[in-house]
């Protein structure tokens, strides 16, 4: 088992100058993620920075105002996820909005086209648009964009991942993240990046009088630009919680768009109350299944319907696929696991993992839940096809690892070795033949070793510290939800308290139930841990890290202790 490391979020600037109804426990949250005082929590939609500070924008938007005003043929092409898919909504649903009459769209489907704009999914246009605008993938697609050049197709290229050594020759580029770029975000999704083409287009079309009927309302498409992101795992500066908390607030009011209403109807959540994590949960890996085992053009159909009935039945057919998805997920996980602890990869520090039986649509999940429990770099590697001689893998790292230069270095160190990857710090794709595999997997542990000491390779419990026990509040964690938006970079609030765990219970076959005590204040609490049995009882006394939640039974509230690590302990206090 790893173990782990106790560490308390610091506060270094005091909280000050908030209003009374905000609880200290809030105030000192914000604190830790480096917002002292309320201007950092007021997420209004005025406080986004200027669509005219991102580069490529002003090429990008003259070759979309004459698209629109000779009326040609715009093919929006998307990627494979849920940001693709929030992306490609957004992009199609506002050129719409702004006036272009002839907008299709395309996804590629992984097992057929391969990643982004590549050369088989230019060639699958038939006829060739006049336009092509990606969302979501293209800095990478060197041969597709020359592909789309050769047939006369301008290309204009929205993406937020990390270039490479080239360009492609695209007609416009927009992406935070190119070198030299002055936009102070770089953490903008690739629907994010969409959405603000599109407001940028609409403010010159402002600029032009183009607007006789009154001017569309973009913020319409918010809904879709807060799952895409949260969904993508980006993280959640300043910027992207100002979006975030925006689309959050449609839904909570009823006004998201069909397909998103009816994916939280499926998913059992409710409206009113839907949060970001909520969103990368529940929300987002049903999207993401369609693309992961089918084809995303399911989950684009129903992002872009306005017909309630036909969303609620598409999210019900992608609510089935990510029940098989996880069932899938959880064998290839339990195979993972085994052939981790086998001595062939038990002293891995980079490890890499493949199987014959693995389908390439999932091995990003089996390499994400491997990372969580080694705390070490994760490949997972399957064929990429029935008679490809390919291996298609997907990476997840730990902090102080950038997993897309790792790439970049045994790329380099090796020619050859790699066929194509792409990605970012955290998470990265690549390909492989399936003869190098294990000349990989050594290069791969090799530089691991070299840029991971010891002190980065102790996984930690990162918390907020205590809180007195009459804190567990159902005002409390009522803030706690509707606080934030949480996530990457700006994380759910995680509390420790050390209990005694007065009684338990197995919920399935692998989840938790508990009662526990607090030291402190004797107060007992239900709790809950998922994924926690494993055929053995909890410790009697315990120092746990947990989430302050509600459990929301037949529309009775109660305070709910969701449990992140449990550890024994003394019964000190």
């Amino acid at each position: 088992m790893t173990t782990r490391q106790w560490r308390r979020r610091p506060v270094t600037d005091e909280p000050s100058g908030w209003p009374a109804h905000v609880h200290p426990v809030i105030q000192r949250i914000y604190a830790a993620r480096g917002v002292a005082t309320p201007e950092g929590a007021e997420h209004r939609l005025a406080r986004l920075l200027s669509p005219a500070l991102l580069g490529g924008m002003d090429r990008a938007v003259a070759l979309l105002m004459d698209a629109i005003e000779r009326d040609l043929r715009i093919v929006v092409a998307g990627d494979y996820d849920c940001d693709g898919a929030t992306g490609t909504a957004v992009a199609v649903r506002g050129l719409r909005m702004l006036g272009a009459r002839h907008v299709a769209h395309v996804v590629p489907n992984r097992f057929v086209h391969g990643y982004g704009l590549s050369e088989a999914l230019v060639a699958s246009l038939d006829p060739a648009p006049d336009v092509i605008v990606t969302v979501d993938n293209g800095v990478a697609s060197i041969a597709g964009v020359a592909a789309a050049r050769a047939r006369g197709v301008a290309v204009v290229i929205t993406d937020h991942h990390l270039p490479g050594d080239a360009l492609p020759d695209a007609d416009a580029i927009v992406n935070p993240n190119l070198r030299g770029d002055g936009f102070p975000s770089k953490a903008l999704a690739g629907v994010g990046v969409m959405f603000y083409l599109l407001l940028a287009l609409r403010a010159q079309m402002r600029a032009q009088n183009a607007f006789t009927d009154g001017e569309p309302d973009l913020q319409v498409l918010l809904d879709l630009v807060a799952l895409g992101t949260v969904a993508d795992l980006v993280m959640l500066d300043f910027n992207n919680r100002v979006l975030v908390d925006a689309g959050l607030k449609r839904m909570r009011a009823g006004r998201a768009c069909a397909g998103i209403m009816a994916l939280i109807q499926s998913s059992g959540r409710a409206t009113s109350t839907i949060s970001a994590t909520d969103l990368a949960f529940a929300i987002g890996p049903r999207l993401n299944a369609a693309g992961r085992l089918e084809d995303m053009s399911l989950g684009v159909a129903c992002l872009i319907t306005d017909d309630a009935a036909q969303a609620r039945r598409y999210a019900d057919q992608l609510s089935a696929i990510n029940q098989e998805r996880r069932e899938l997920q959880a064998g290839m996980v339990d195979e993972a696991e085994t052939m981790a602890a086998s001595a062939a990869h038990s002293d891995a520090v980079g490890v890499a993992l493949f199987d014959a039986g693995w389908h390439p649509g999932v091995v990003g999940l089996v390499a994400s839940k491997l990372k969580e429990k080694l705390h070490r770099p994760v490949m997972a590697f399957a064929p990429a096809g029935d008679d490809s001689d390919e291996l298609r893998g997907s990476a997840r790292s730990i902090p102080g690892f950038h997993i897309r230069d790792a790439l970049a270095d045994i790329d380099a160190r090796h020619p050859g070795l790699i066929l194509r990857f792409g990605g970012h710090a955290m998470a990265a794709g690549l390909s492989l033949r399936a003869s190098d595999f294990d000349a990989f997997a050594a290069a791969f542990d090799t530089l691991a070793r070299a840029q991971l000491d010891d002190e980065r390779l102790q996984a930690l419990v990162v918390t907020d510290g205590e809180i007195h026990g009459h804190d567990h509040t159902l005002d409390l964690a009522r803030q706690l939800r509707d606080a934030g938006p949480w996530g990457q970079g700006f994380p759910q609030p995680v509390f420790e308290q050390r209990f005694e765990c007065v009684s338990w219970k197995v919920m399935g076959q692998r989840h938790l139930r508990l009662q526990l005590r607090c030291h402190q204040s004797g107060v007992v609490h239900d709790a809950v841990m998922f994924n926690a049995y494993h055929g053995t009882p909890p410790p009697a006394q315990v120092r746990v890290a947990y989430e302050l939640t509600i459990n929301d039974w037949q529309g009775r509230e109660s305070v709910r202790l969701l449990v992140q690590h449990m550890e024994a302990c003394d019964q000190g206090p």
